[in-house]
């Protein structure tokens, strides 16, 4: 019987077409399944918990793939670093149920998003974050993610030329964290439409250069409308930092980035 194996992948992903498999590009899902291929020798398909644009990174990308084979589980890892490029790294490795699916049974998802918000940009900062120069209102973009807590219809935050999805979805958390410089947006929720937390950002960075109001961005929300929201932020700044497959680990990140029980 095959096993039922999960990793924990991180990736730079900005030279990469983004998480899922594509024909006339290089993606993340082509390079572990064929470096899993080369080690069980057998062919293997990984399905991914975020199917993560071109240019986005993670920290807790979550797969898993059926394979048999005799390596022990705790090896893959290191039998992984043989065959992958530096900006892959596979972190963890754990043999599951066999109906266990990253897709299905997780709770929630982790993403920050980050901006550099200064006169001259960090040229080590530049894969990983956008660089906005104006200043920015960091306590107006504050009340404007608290509008998007909740339970909404997200409509006004999906991307163009997507699969129809279910667009309503719940943010537990929607946190802007700011250090000198940097400025950080924490979301968890329950679930994301494409695009949608690179809208969220570039929203709330709108409010932040005062291009439109907390008042106006809470229309956009309702008015389902896409049109009425600006541009996306860029790939770069966006991390995939966790997927949760309990609730109790989801209560805890949401309580370390905002202070409050859920």
């Amino acid at each position: 019987m095959k096993k039922n194996i999960c990793l924990i992948v991180a990736y730079d992903g900005t030279d990469f077409h983004g998480f899922q498999r594509q024909t006339n590009a290089s993606s993340i899902q082509q390079y572990i399944e064929e470096a899993l291929t080369r080690i069980f020798q057998e062919p293997i398909t990984v399905y991914g918990a975020a199917r993560t644009d071109a240019g986005v990174h993670a920290r807790g990308q979550v797969v898993n793939f059926y394979a048999s084979g005799s390596i022990p589980v705790d090896k893959i890892p290191y039998a992984m670093k043989a065959y992958l490029p530096p900006t892959i790294a596979v972190l963890q490795a754990r043999e599951m149920a066999s109906h266990f699916s990253v897709r299905h049974d997780n709770c929630g998802k982790h993403y920050c998003y980050r901006i550099v918000n200064r006169a001259v940009p960090d040229p080590f900062q530049l894969r990983y974050s956008w660089f906005i120069r104006k200043p920015l209102d960091v306590e107006a973009m504050r009340q404007g993610a608290n509008i998007l807590l909740g339970t909404h219809d997200f409509s006004a935050f999906e991307g163009k030329n997507t699969t129809p999805m279910n667009p309503i979805k719940t943010m537990y958390a929607v946190q802007i964290q700011k250090n000198r410089d940097n400025v950080e947006i924490h979301v968890i929720g329950d679930g994301f439409l494409y695009h949608m937390v690179r809208n969220m950002a570039g929203g709330l960075a709108d409010i932040g250069l005062h291009r439109f109001t907390t008042i106006h961005f809470r229309r956009i929300l309702k008015g389902l409308d896409r049109k009425k929201l600006g541009a996306t932020a860029p790939a770069g700044g966006l991390c995939l930092e966790e997927v949760f497959y309990t609730e109790a680990r989801r209560r805890c990140v949401v309580r370390d980035i905002t202070g409050v029980s859920m």
